[in-house]
């Protein structure tokens, strides 16, 4: 498979060690990191057009994603 951009410790590389903290150790974070990523995947195999979805479905999800992707920066500076 090829490359999913966007994936946290992307989005986040200053705080990698934080990301994997929290994901072991708060049910919160870990839940809103699973479906980031779940959210993620699903757009990547969109965008590469290994499964297809109306333009509507796609905008969607990328709202989706932003807004998990802002609470997950909340939580990333809550926690530092």
């Amino acid at each position: 498979m090829t490359h999913t951009p966007h994936e946290i410790a992307e989005e986040f590389p200053e705080h990698a060690a934080l990301i994997h903290k929290l994901k072991e150790s708060d049910a919160h974070f870990s839940k809103i990191a699973e479906a980031y990523h779940d959210v993620n995947r699903e757009i990547h195999r969109l965008e590469t057009r290994v499964e297809a979805a109306s333009e509507e479905r796609e905008e969607e999800l990328r709202k989706k994603r932003v807004a998990l992707k802002d609470e997950i920066a909340a939580l990333l500076a809550k926690a530092d």
